[in-house]
């Protein structure tokens, strides 16, 4: 079977993308800057091959880009992680574009047979819906928007583009809100649950467009596979919720006791910081394209999504 390398291997989508491509018989290799001293290092994954690469210095091990059929880019800086100070802004920025730089670099430099890049990218690429009620849905070809990461989605799409003068297919995937058990943002929901709490961010209107990670997984793998798939794609399910209906749907899922309590807009913005003004935007987003071009969601609903996670 082909073999594929994956930045950000180690990650929440990284490794549930492993684990799928392993499945399917692929041969993995993950870039890391730092190689697993052991095959029983929590770093490790049975199966996995690691590579090293560098995006400070600009060094790949040249073996496996000569090796690789299929890269899938998902490394950059976590932008939830840390506050956003002016230093982690630029780790965010710097991260996602220097890591680009180095692929298209290395598959302009090293003889190799990659036939395609899938390459990560954000719906933090919209900005905030155009009116409140029944907002006509961002797609595709809408502008980036002028926030800090409206323009950090921007240099990161940009900054991969130049894959395709290598005579390599690429796709980008502007990735809604991952829901998984095993980290992110639902694992930040499930938190004040565990207390008895709801909690219900600012107004709780705004909306929230998200993806069953099971999903994602399937799309990446599709976009990978498919050869007419070219350009870019939203990464999000058929029917975005508001925080509201998210956090109280979750809230039963896990049929504890609750109640519902809104964190105030401004208690939100000192704990915050900038950050405060995504968490509480609202940004619609169509899942149209994806369908389209013959995706089928596993997880279409909130409810659904939530019923299995």
């Amino acid at each position: 079977m082909p073999t594929v390398i994956i930045t950000g291997g180690t990650g929440l989508v990284g490794k549930a993308l492993g684990h799928a491509l392993l499945a399917k018989g692929y041969h993995i290799i993950i870039l890391t800057r730092t190689l697993p001293s052991t095959d029983h290092s929590p770093q490790s994954i049975k199966g996995i091959q690691y590579a090293k690469w560098d995006i400070e210095s600009q060094t790949i091990d040249e073996n496996a880009i000569a090796s690789a059929d299929y890269i899938i880019h998902l490394a950059g800086a976590g932008v939830a992680d840390k506050r956003w100070t002016k230093k982690r802004k630029q780790e965010i920025v710097d991260s996602r574009v220097k890591s680009c730089k180095l692929l298209a670099d290395s598959l302009k430099t090293i003889s190799n047979k990659v036939k395609a890049v899938v390459s990560a990218s954000a719906i933090g690429w919209y900005g905030p819906d155009r009116i409140v009620r029944n907002p006509t849905p961002f797609a595709e070809s809408d502008p980036a928007d002028e926030s800090f990461l409206g323009s950090t989605c921007r240099q990161w799409e940009e900054s991969i583009e130049p894959v395709t003068q290598s005579g390599k297919r690429l796709v980008k995937l502007r990735i809604g809100i991952v829901l998984s058990k095993y980290g992110g943002a639902l694992k930040e929901f499930i938190k004040p649950l565990k207390f008895g709490v709801a909690a219900i961010l600012g107004s709780g209107k705004q909306i929230i467009s998200w993806i069953h990670i099971d999903d994602l997984v399937q799309l990446f793998i599709m976009a990978m596979e498919n050869e007419t798939w070219q350009g870019t794609y939203n990464a999000v399910a058929p029917n975005p919720v508001s925080n509201k209906e998210l956090t109280l749907q979750l809230a039963k899922s896990r049929k504890k006791f609750f109640i519902p309590i809104h964190v105030p807009t401004f208690i939100l913005k000192i704990m915050l910081g900038e950050m405060s003004v995504e968490i509480l935007k609202s940004a619609t987003v169509s899942s149209q394209k994806v369908q389209k071009a013959g995706f089928q969601f596993s997880f279409p609903t909130i409810k659904d999504a939530l019923t299995n996670n």
